[in-house]
């Protein structure tokens, strides 16, 4: 009964409405197999212009001891670059390729931050070179590499498919 003066009562079978989830909520999650499927995937993508670089420089060396130096420090500066730019760069498109590689891209996954925002250059540099890069990889190279290991291996026995990396910067791998 509702009372004068105050808030009328909704009908009956009345509920408040609620929000779409912003994040990777509802959403499905990526398997272990095509995560790693998309890693091998972009290091396929990266590893094939290194061996352009490569044979360049050997036909270069042969003709040339100095062209050949000149063109192996350019070619180390030109892939060190396209290595730690090309998740970044990748992952930060606007759109519906927000948050994948290629790898990925092909795959059928993208990466979702738990908050709902895009991926953004400076994020996917944090996520793919400081975190996967530095703290699991370099770091974790002093540890005979097992923090890499078990971050790769993580997602396994995780209920949400989440490696460690993903944990650190909140984030979820989903279908796309």
């Amino acid at each position: 009964m509702p009372i004068p003066g105050g808030p009328e009562t909704p009908p009956s079978g009345w509920q408040q409405p609620v929000a779409a989830p912003q994040g990777w909520e509802g959403r499905p999650l990526a398997s272990w197999g095509s995560r790693v499927g998309a890693a091998l995937l972009d290091w396929l993508i990266l590893f094939i212009p290194v061996a352009l670089l490569i044979v360049l420089v050997v036909v270069v060396a042969l003709s040339s001891d100095a062209g050949g130096i000149v063109t192996g420090i350019l070619s180390a500066v030109l892939y060190l670059v396209a290595v730690l730019f090309y998740a970044p760069v990748l992952m930060a498109r606007q759109g519906e390729h927000n948050g994948q590689t290629w790898g990925k891209q092909i795959v059928g996954i993208r990466v979702i931050r738990d908050a709902g925002q895009p991926v953004d250059v400076g994020f996917a540099f944090l996520r793919e070179f400081v975190v996967k890069g530095l703290l699991f990889g370099f770091a974790g190279s002093f540890f005979f590499s097992l923090p890499t290991l078990i971050d790769y291996l993580w997602p396994l026995w995780d209920d949400q498919n989440r490696c460690l990396h993903d944990m650190v910067v909140s984030t979820h791998v989903v279908r796309a």
